[in-house]
């Protein structure tokens, strides 16, 4: 059987094997794996394909941990994929002295509170309706519309 075969069964195998497993980086592997295959074909010797197979390896992965997408770094309390009430409106008829109000959303009574806590008084806050930007455990954090 001859190197360059090897060389692409590898690659096919590492690229089932991320389909098996979702780990995006056993692709790069696989094309390093298909590097060694091509570098076969062009006749290099045995060592050379690993050190070729090795480098664009490499590279592929250390270009996909750098330069690949970002994970979001959003607050959890503000995001709508975490929480489906941020979004909403709710109307909130009296705020407490505390700049606390209860307000009832989806038919339940929730404890809220507005988005700009650090208000110290709390008469600047108004009536009306306000939309959620986020949820604090159980407390619905409000902004008015």
């Amino acid at each position: 059987m001859e190197l360059s075969t090897i060389w692409w069964l590898l690659a096919g195998s590492f690229v089932a094997l991320e389909l098996a497993t979702g780990t995006f980086y056993l692709l790069m592997l696989a094309i390093g794996m298909m590097a060694g295959a091509i570098a076969s074909h062009m006749g290099f010797s045995t060592s050379m394909q690993l050190v070729t197979c090795s480098v664009v390896a490499s590279g592929a992965v250390g270009a996909w941990h750098w330069f690949g997408p970002r994970k979001k770094t959003e607050n959890v309390e503000s995001n709508q994929d975490v929480h489906l009430d941020v979004g909403s409106t709710v109307e909130v008829s009296a705020w407490s002295a505390s700049g606390a109000a209860s307000v009832v959303h989806r038919g339940a009574s929730w404890s809220a509170r507005h988005s700009q806590s650090g208000l110290a008084d709390s008469a600047l806050f108004q009536t009306g309706w306000h939309r959620i930007v986020a949820v604090d455990g159980n407390t619905l954090v409000l902004s008015q519309i």
